[in-house]
């Protein structure tokens, strides 16, 4: 009977334990656009990446727009900023804008893995980097 409790415990945790380690959510592209012009450029952002790239990553999409200059859109990655445009608020078209702006993103982001990959972390953690 103990044999038992014991492997149906065993059982019962080891799923638990697998998630714990992989403890962030990942593929995530989180939209925090306001405008019309802000949410077509997510969109078709969005869509060209999951199209192209696995989404191993989370990506935050802001805009800050603007009557007079347009909106000011921006892309970050880890908390920093991979991407910014100025889109002209007469845009009507934004799906090649934004095509390209997910192919230069998903470039930084494989550069910027790529450097944390490299990086001498023999006297300092990452994070204190």
């Amino acid at each position: 009977m103990n044999r038992f409790c014991l492997a149906l415990i065993l059982l019962l945790v080891t799923p638990f334990a697998a998630a714990a380690e992989e403890d962030e959510m990942k593929g995530f592209i989180v939209d925090d656009t306001i405008s019309h012009i802000g949410h077509e450029f997510y969109y078709a952002f969005s869509e060209r990446l999951r199209a192209t790239s696995p989404m191993d990553f989370n990506l935050v999409v802001r805009e800050r727009p603007s009557a007079r200059w347009g909106s000011l859109v921006t892309v970050e990655y880890q908390q920093r900023l991979v991407y910014r445009r100025f889109l002209p608020p007469n845009t009507v078209d934004l799906k090649e804008e934004a095509y390209d702006a997910a192919d230069w993103v998903r470039g930084q982001i494989v550069k910027r893995k790529l450097e944390a990959l490299l990086q001498d972390t023999t006297d300092l953690e990452r994070d204190e980097l």
